[in-house]
């Protein structure tokens, strides 16, 4: 496989996620009256629950399964810098904030909707760290991270100095 594969993989992995953990939690309306008689932080999308399953609970959940399998076997077997977990990984997590986070700001309610209010103040500040360790992350690995050149300690290259 070619790193166009394993950054297909990784890919499917980082875009499956939030899909399939929107689909798989459903609408998280309260259950007691009619949804044109709720309140909504933000307003759902017009689609189906049974849409929403088989959309994330079917091809999103397998997409990701499969985008992590080939990505585990491919860094076990050495085609994979393992390093890049690093940023895979605050991606995979921020996927999952996003897809369930969607769900609590569109949950219809009587009232405010105190879930959106706290994901908002205290969700923010973790997904945008989430992304920016990640994006440091790459870039570090992209430019400085080539390996273990010349007496490097901790895996940080000197880079002759």
């Amino acid at each position: 496989m070619t790193n166009r594969g394993i950054v297909a993989a990784g890919a499917a992995l980082v875009g499956g996620v939030p899909v399939a953990a929107w689909g798989l939690m459903g609408q998280q309306n309260f259950a007691g009256l009619p949804a044109s008689e709720l309140d909504y932080a933000f307003q759902p999308w017009d689609i189906g629950d049974g849409v929403a399953a088989v959309a994330g609970g079917g091809l999103a959940l397998v997409l990701a399964v499969t985008g992590a399998v080939v990505l585990v076997r491919r860094s076990l077997r050495g085609a994979m810098d393992q390093r890049w977990w690093g940023v895979l990984g605050p991606l995979v997590a921020l996927g999952l904030m996003a897809g369930v986070g969607w769900r609590i700001l569109t949950a219809g309610g009587i009232g405010a909707n105190i879930g959106a209010g706290l994901l908002i103040i205290f969700g923010t500040p973790v997904a945008a760290g989430l992304l920016l360790w990640s994006l440091a992350w790459a870039f570090w690995l992209a430019t400085q991270g080539r390996g273990h050149e010349g007496g490097a300690e901790w895996g940080v290259a000197s880079r002759g100095m």
